[in-house]
Protein backbone atom coordinates (compact mmCIF):
# COMPACT_ATOMS: atom_id res chain seq x y z
CA UNK A 1 0.00 0.00 0.00
CA UNK A 2 1.43 3.39 -1.16
CA UNK A 3 1.43 6.24 1.78
CA UNK A 4 1.72 9.82 1.25
CA UNK A 5 3.23 12.59 2.68
CA UNK A 6 2.33 15.97 2.00
CA UNK A 7 4.34 18.94 2.81
CA UNK A 8 5.12 22.79 2.25
CA UNK A 9 2.07 24.31 4.07
CA UNK A 10 2.60 27.53 6.01
CA UNK A 11 1.12 30.47 6.95
CA UNK A 12 0.73 33.47 4.05
CA UNK A 13 -0.69 36.64 2.88
CA UNK A 14 -3.45 37.22 0.56
CA UNK A 15 -1.42 37.83 -3.13
CA UNK A 16 1.10 35.06 -1.92
CA UNK A 17 2.54 31.66 -3.13
CA UNK A 18 2.77 28.43 -1.62
CA UNK A 19 4.41 24.99 -2.93
CA UNK A 20 2.81 21.70 -1.39
CA UNK A 21 4.84 18.35 -2.19
CA UNK A 22 3.48 15.04 -2.05
CA UNK A 23 5.58 12.16 -1.29
CA UNK A 24 4.51 8.63 -2.33
CA UNK A 25 6.53 5.64 -0.51
CA UNK A 26 6.03 3.99 -3.88
CA UNK A 27 5.89 4.28 -7.57
CA UNK A 28 2.90 6.51 -8.81
CA UNK A 29 3.68 6.47 -12.72
CA UNK A 30 0.90 4.81 -13.53
CA UNK A 31 -1.70 6.54 -11.62
CA UNK A 32 -3.97 9.39 -12.02
CA UNK A 33 -2.78 11.72 -8.62
CA UNK A 34 -5.16 14.53 -6.97
CA UNK A 35 -4.80 17.35 -4.48
CA UNK A 36 -7.54 17.84 -2.11
CA UNK A 37 -8.61 19.96 0.42
CA UNK A 38 -10.64 20.31 3.62
CA UNK A 39 -11.91 23.53 5.29
CA UNK A 40 -13.23 23.75 8.66
CA UNK A 41 -16.66 22.79 8.49
CA UNK A 42 -16.92 21.59 4.90
CA UNK A 43 -16.00 18.41 3.11
CA UNK A 44 -13.41 17.97 1.74
CA UNK A 45 -12.82 18.92 -2.09
CA UNK A 46 -11.14 18.48 -5.46
CA UNK A 47 -8.77 21.16 -6.26
CA UNK A 48 -6.84 19.77 -8.89
CA UNK A 49 -5.92 15.87 -10.92
CA UNK A 50 -3.45 15.65 -13.39
CA UNK A 51 -3.29 12.31 -15.27
CA UNK A 52 -0.41 9.91 -15.81
CA UNK A 53 0.68 11.44 -18.70
CA UNK A 54 0.67 14.58 -17.01
CA UNK A 55 -2.46 16.16 -18.10
CA UNK A 56 -4.16 18.89 -15.62
CA UNK A 57 -7.34 19.46 -14.56
CA UNK A 58 -8.39 22.31 -11.86
CA UNK A 59 -11.98 23.27 -9.71
CA UNK A 60 -13.01 26.26 -11.41
CA UNK A 61 -11.98 28.07 -7.75
CA UNK A 62 -8.77 27.62 -8.56
CA UNK A 63 -8.22 27.72 -12.77
CA UNK A 64 -5.24 29.80 -13.52
CA UNK A 65 -3.93 30.31 -9.91
CA UNK A 66 -2.80 26.27 -9.26
CA UNK A 67 -0.56 24.62 -11.18
CA UNK A 68 -0.11 20.70 -10.47
CA UNK A 69 2.42 18.93 -11.53
CA UNK A 70 4.28 15.56 -10.97
CA UNK A 71 8.12 13.97 -10.60
CA UNK A 72 7.67 10.15 -11.21
CA UNK A 73 11.10 9.82 -10.70
CA UNK A 74 10.83 10.44 -7.64
CA UNK A 75 7.37 9.51 -6.94
CA UNK A 76 6.32 12.80 -5.91
CA UNK A 77 3.14 15.61 -7.06
CA UNK A 78 3.65 19.15 -6.70
CA UNK A 79 0.78 22.08 -6.12
CA UNK A 80 2.07 25.30 -7.29
CA UNK A 81 -0.40 28.19 -5.41
CA UNK A 82 -0.12 31.41 -6.57
CA UNK A 83 -2.19 34.47 -5.70
CA UNK A 84 -3.58 32.65 -2.48
CA UNK A 85 -6.67 33.98 -1.33
CA UNK A 86 -8.09 33.86 2.51
CA UNK A 87 -10.72 31.25 0.88
CA UNK A 88 -7.80 29.31 0.07
CA UNK A 89 -7.36 28.26 3.69
CA UNK A 90 -7.77 24.31 4.47
CA UNK A 91 -5.75 21.45 5.08
CA UNK A 92 -4.79 19.90 1.24
CA UNK A 93 -4.05 16.30 0.85
CA UNK A 94 -3.17 14.43 -1.79
CA UNK A 95 -4.22 10.92 -3.46
CA UNK A 96 -4.54 8.69 -6.35
CA UNK A 97 -4.68 5.69 -7.62
CA UNK A 98 -4.54 3.45 -11.10
CA UNK A 99 -8.22 2.87 -11.66
CA UNK A 100 -9.41 5.74 -9.05
CA UNK A 101 -8.19 8.96 -7.37
CA UNK A 102 -8.82 8.20 -4.62
CA UNK A 103 -6.90 4.59 -3.68
CA UNK A 104 -5.00 5.19 -0.89
CA UNK A 105 -5.03 5.89 2.68
CA UNK A 106 -5.54 10.02 3.31
CA UNK A 107 -2.16 11.38 5.04
CA UNK A 108 -2.19 13.99 7.93
CA UNK A 109 -2.50 16.97 5.29
CA UNK A 110 -0.54 20.19 5.37
CA UNK A 111 -2.30 23.30 6.76
CA UNK A 112 -2.73 26.07 4.92
CA UNK A 113 -3.59 29.11 5.96
CA UNK A 114 -3.92 32.17 3.88
CA UNK A 115 -4.76 35.60 6.00
CA UNK A 116 -5.88 38.61 4.31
Amino acid sequence: QVQLEESGGGLVQAGGSLRLSCAASGSISNNVMGWYRQAPGKQRELVALITSGGSPNYANSVKGRFTISRDNAKNTVYLQMNSLKPEDTAVYYCNGGHFSPISYAWGQGTQVTVSS
